[in-house]
C-alpha cells in the first residue's frame, strides 16, 4: 500500500488544502497519515477524517522582539527529532507539505530520512518555513502563476487544491438556513477563520444601508457575535461556518472578505465575484496585499485597503462589484481554480518512480 504524510498548519489556510487532497487520495486506497502541531487547527481537521495524527514540538520566528525566539530554535530542534521517529515509524512515500512553521520540521526530518517531500506554496511570495523547506523538496507546487520565478526550476505552477464538498453546496439550502427569501441578492462577509473586526465593525456601522439593498450572510469570528443584531431581518452570523459553508457559498452572490490565498481560490473556483480586504504590512508580511493585487489584475476582485476602509466605501464598492458581477464571473471562467488533480498526478509520477528504482 502507498503511504504519505501530509504537514502544514498554524492557520486554516495551511491545512484545508491539505484535506483536498488527502480526502482523494483515500478513496484511491492510499494509507495518509499528518504531522502537525499539539493543539494547532490542524489537527482538528486531520482527526475530524479519522486520519492518524502524530504531534511534534514546535518553533516559530516572530518579527518582533520576544524571548521565545532564544527557546524556539531547540524546540524546533527537538520537532526535527519527533517528526524523524514517527517517519522512521510511517515509512511513507511521500511527504507533502503546506507551510507553516510546524511544516519545517518533518521535511527536514525526511530530507534526512531520503524520502522525497513535495512543497506547496499558497501566496505569491513564499513564507519564511516554505522557504527554509524549499532546498529540501522535489518539487514546490505554487498557486499563482507569478510565483513560479521567484522559486526557480523546482516550480510548478499547478493551483489550489480546492475541497470537494464546498461544489456541492445548494443556494437554497443556504438561504433556507439564514431565513432569506429567495428573491433578494445575498452577500457573504468573512474574515478568515477567526474574523475581522475592523471589517465587522465597517458591516455593522452602515447595516441599515447593506439591509436595503442585500441579504447579509455574515461569518464574523468566535466571541465576535453581536446576539441583538440577530433580530435583523435579512441578517445572519455565524461565529464560524463548516458544515454549513458550501450552502451558504452557494446561496452568496458576491463575497466581501480578506485575501487569504486558500479563502480567495475557493471562491475563484466557485466562480464568486468577491471584494478583499487583504491584511496591511502593520499586520503581516504582505503576503494578502500581493495576493489581492493579482487578482484585481487579471480581474477577479475589487480591493479596499485596510487604510482605507469605512462603512461607506465598503458599502459602495459591494454595490459595484454587484453591479458588474456578470463580467467578473466570465474572467474566472477562463482561469485555473482547482489545482488537485495537477497535484496528484506529481505526487503519482514521483511515488512511482521511486518504487520503480527500488524495484530494480
Amino acid at each position: 500500500m502507498r503511504t504519505i504524510v501530509f504537514t502544514g498548519g498554524g492557520t486554516a489556510g495551511h491545512a484545508t488544502p491539505n484535506l483536498a487532497l488527502i480526502a482523494r487520495l483515500r478513496r484511491e486506497g492510499w494509507n495518509v497519515a499528518y504531522i502537525g502541531s499539539s493543539s494547532g487547527i490542524e489537527r482538528r481537521l486531520a482527526e475530524s477524517l479519522g486520519v492518524s495524527y502524530f504531534s511534534i514540538s514546535t518553533g516559530k520566528w516572530r518579527r518582533y522582539f520576544d524571548w521565545n525566539n532564544a527557546k524556539d530554535p531547540f524546540r524546533v530542534v527537538k520537532g526535527v527529532a519527533d517528526a524523524f521517529a514517527a517517519l522512521r515509524r510511517l515509512r511513507p512515500d511521500l511527504v507533502f507539505s503546506k507551510g507553516g512553521y510546524v511544516a519545517v520540521p518533518v521535511v527536514w526530518a525526511a530530507w534526512l530520512l531520503g524520502i522525497p517531500v513535495v512543497v506547496h506554496e499558497s501566496d505569491v511570495t513564499p513564507g519564511l518555513a516554505n522557504r527554509l523547506s524549499a532546498p529540501f523538496a522535489r518539487f514546490v507546487c505554487v498557486t499563482f502563476p507569478e510565483t513560479a520565478g521567484r522559486i526557480g526550476r523546482k516550480a510548478v505552477w499547478t493551483g489550489l487544491p480546492v475541497r470537494e464538498e464546498l461544489f456541492a453546496g445548494k443556494a437554497d439550502v443556504g438561504r433556507s438556513l439564514c431565513g432569506f427569501p429567495p428573491d433578494r441578492p445575498v452577500v457573504l462577509v468573512m474574515g478568515g477563520s477567526q474574523g475581522s473586526k475592523s471589517i465587522n465593525a465597517a458591516v455593522r456601522s452602515r447595516l441599515d444601508d447593506w439591509l436595503r439593498r442585500f441579504c447579509v450572510i455574515h461569518i464574523c469570528g468566535e466571541g465576535n457575535v453581536d446576539p441583538v443584531l440577530d433580530r435583523r431581518d435579512g441578517y445572519r452570523q455565524f461565529a464560524f461556518a463548516a458544515d454549513e459553508l458550501p450552502h451558504l457559498l452557494a446561496a452568496a452572490d458576491i463575497v466581501v472578505s480578506r485575501a487569504g490565498s486558500t479563502s480567495i481560490h475557493e471562491f475563484l473556483a466557485l466562480r464568486k465575484p468577491m471584494l478583499l480586504v487583504p491584511l496591511g504590512k502593520r499586520a503581516s508580511r504582505g503576503d494578502q496585499l500581493l495576493n489581492a493585487d493579482s487578482f484585481a489584475r487579471r480581474g477577479f476582485a475589487r480591493v479596499v485597503l485596510e487604510e482605507e476602509l469605512d462603512g461607506g466605501r465598503l458599502l459602495a464598492e459591494a454595490v459595484r462589484l454587484y453591479e458588474q458581477r456578470d463580467a467578473f464571473v466570465a474572467r474566472m471562467a477562463g482561469s485555473r481554480p482547482d489545482g488537485s488533480e495537477r497535484i496528484l498526478e506529481l505526487i503519482r509520477k514521483i511515488v512511482e518512480s521511486r518504487r520503480a528504482d527500488a524495484g530494480r
